[in-house]
Formats: structure tokens, C-alpha cells, sequence
């Protein structure tokens, strides 16, 4: 382990009626390296977060901190110091950088302290902005932010929460390829304290920035390990170059006819 912290993650199905978008999951997050998931759309990616993060209920065990997290509700998760980003992303537009922040960062502060006059900027909310590079937007409502810049100030309130484990859905999608560098220079600046796990199609920045890759593929754990082992795995390459696939894995990501994201 290159940390102590980490989430472990055994037998985990999520059933819909009798269509398991999961089945059998094993997988290992571990703190201090950038983790991606990735796989054809359908493959049970944002299901699987959407089980750990408690919005959907999945059988089996996620370990984290001797806790189960698939017998929480999603708030008591959040109050354990985990996570998430969706594909759009959620900040109240209309406040500024450094009024997301400060309401993000309420998260752990006591009632009293929400009320009483503040002080200053917490200490928290200006090493966020700092990290995240928005310090010289602070004041900038949230909704005029470029598109990568939203992306970065939701990274910004999971870090004012302390969100220990992240789970990131597409954070690039839509980005330049300035901003796609510049975020994937973010993860590894946080990653070395968390546990960063990452949805994601483009197989470029998934090369440039995986320390670890799992491939899902229908729903259960397709294989795993470095990007080097995932391109030279037959089955990887067998489901990226199915007979409905039309993409080269060394370039991108397929798109499996009749196929929705899960």
C-alpha cells in the first residue's frame, strides 16, 4: 500500500429488479494513488460509485474505517470523509468562489458557528482556493467560471469538507486540453493525503495521470493494474474492439450500440 488509508470493497451487487448493474465487485482504493475506473458505457462505473456514495443500495461489503458503507444513508457517508463530483457540475451559481467554499466547509462546523460573525477567511477555505487555483477569483460568482474552473472549485468544496476518499465522475469531459493537464496536475498534488478514484472516457488523460486502472465491463471487474497491463490485456482489448466498438483502445474509448452509462 503506498498509504494506510483505504476503502476495500468485496461482493459488491447492485440489482435492479433483477438486472444487476454490479455483480461481484472486488476492488481496492488506496490512499495516495490516482485510481481510474474505466469501460464501455453500461459498464456499471457510476453505479458502483453511486453505491458507495449511498444514493443507490448495493448487497456485499465496503470497508472504510471498520465501517460498512453500503448499510449508510448517503449524509452519514459524507460525515466519514467521503466524496463525490458528478458530470455536471454542482455549485450554487449565483455565490461567489469563496462563498462556495465557506458553505461547503460549514460540513464540519459546529451550529453555533454558522451564526456568530466571521472573522477573516478560515485558513481552510484560502488553502483550498490556493490548491485548486482560484485564489484570484475568489469574488467571482461561480456561474460566470469557465467550465474547467467549476470542475476545480467543486474539487475545492469536497477539500473543505475533508473529504478523505473522492470519487471524481468524468471531471474532465467538455475540458480544454489546458484544462485537462491542469486537473490532472491538481489530482496528483491531492492525491498523496486520499484516496482519488476516477470515472473517465478519455483514455489519453487516463494514460497521463493513472497510477491504477480497473475495467469494468457488464457490470463486474473485468481485470486490473497499470496502464501499461490494461493495453496489453486480450480482454481489454477484446471489449474495446467488439464487434460493435468503433474506437482504437490506444486512442479512445468505445461506444457499444444500445448501450446508456451506469
Amino acid at each position: 500500500m503506498r498509504g494506510q488509508d483505504y476503502l476495500e470493497v468485496r461482493g459488491l451487487t447492485v440489482d435492479f429488479d433483477g438486472f444487476k448493474a454490479n455483480e461481484d465487485v472486488d476492488v481496492t482504493f488506496l490512499q495516495g494513488r490516482i485510481h481510474f475506473l474505466i469501460g464501455p458505457n453500461g459498464a456499471g462505473k457510476t453505479t458502483l460509485v453511486d453505491a458507495l456514495t449511498g444514493l443507490v443500495k448495493g448487497t456485499g461489503l465496503a470497508s472504510y474505517n471498520n465501517k460498512d458503507l453500503l448499510t449508510m444513508k448517503s449524509h452519514q457517508i459524507v460525515r466519514q470523509g467521503i466524496g463525490r463530483t458528478f458530470q455536471t457540475a454542482t455549485v450554487f451559481e449565483e455565490l461567489s468562489v469563496l462563498q462556495n467554499l465557506d458553505i461547503a466547509g460549514g460540513l464540519h462546523r459546529r451550529a453555533w458557528g454558522m451564526v456568530r460573525a466571521r472573522r477573516g477567511i478560515p485558513s481552510y477555505v484560502e488553502e483550498a482556493m490556493e490548491t485548486v487555483g482560484l485564489a484570484d477569483l475568489r469574488h467571482r460568482p461561480a456561474g460566470i467560471l469557465a467550465h474547467g474552473q467549476k470542475q476545480w472549485l467543486e474539487i475545492g468544496m469536497l477539500l473543505v469538507q475533508d473529504a478523505n476518499v473522492m470519487f471524481l465522475d468524468e471531471t474532465v469531459a467538455g475540458m480544454s486540453a489546458e484544462e485537462r493537464d491542469e486537473t490532472g496536475e491538481l489530482l496528483r498534488r491531492i492525491a498523496p493525503e486520499r484516496t482519488i478514484v476516477v470515472i473517465e472516457h478519455d483514455m489519453e488523460f487516463v494514460r497521463n495521470y493513472a497510477d491504477f486502472v480497473t475495467v469494468l465491463h457488464a457490470g463486474k471487474v473485468l481485470t486490473e493494474g497499470s496502464v501499461a497491463e490494461i493495453q496489453a490485456d486480450e480482454r481489454v482489448q477484446e471489449v474495446y474492439l467488439g464487434r460493435t466498438a468503433t474506437a482504437d483502445p490506444s486512442v479512445g474509448e468505445p461506444v457499444e450500440e444500445g448501450e446508456t452509462d451506469a
